[in-house]
């Protein structure tokens, strides 16, 4: 009986997107809203996180890989660089003290002086314009 259900659920998820990191995430916001919506009471939590849970369970059942694939692709991209921006805040504001941190007025790559240097010409790593900066 067990063996008829599995492949019964197999047959009906054959071609179907399934779960990724998007799909994950969404399941998860669906949960603390649900959670947030216990504690506060208020209903506007309520219907973000069911829209997140059929948002997430459409995507998961969907036979569109190309468009799933490509949408969780700019997730992860979007993550990842969300993560490392995050990360590098609290690294920039560790060491405030020591360092002055800017961003390259070129390419918008940051960089950082040690305090009290002076005016000093900065070269960029990333695109080698050269510039007068204030530490």
């Amino acid at each position: 009986m067990w063996q008829r259900i599995k492949n019964a659920l197999r047959g009906f998820m054959a071609g179907r997107h399934g779960a990724d990191q998007l799909s994950l995430a969404l399941l998860i916001a669906g949960l603390v809203l649900s959670l947030l919506t216990s504690f506060t009471g208020f209903a506007l939590f309520y219907w973000l996180g069911l829209i997140a849970y059929i948002w997430g369970i459409f995507r998961m059942m969907s036979r569109n890989n190309a468009k799933r694939s490509e949408e969780n692709l700019r997730w992860v991209t979007f993550w990842t660089k969300f993560k490392t921006e995050f990360k590098q805040f609290f690294v920039r504001l560790k060491n405030i003290r020591k360092y002055r941190y800017f961003k390259c007025p070129q390419c918008k790559a940051r960089l950082r002086l040690p305090r009290k240097v002076g005016e000093v010409t900065v070269t960029c790593g990333k695109c080698h314009h050269q510039f007068k900066q204030k530490a």
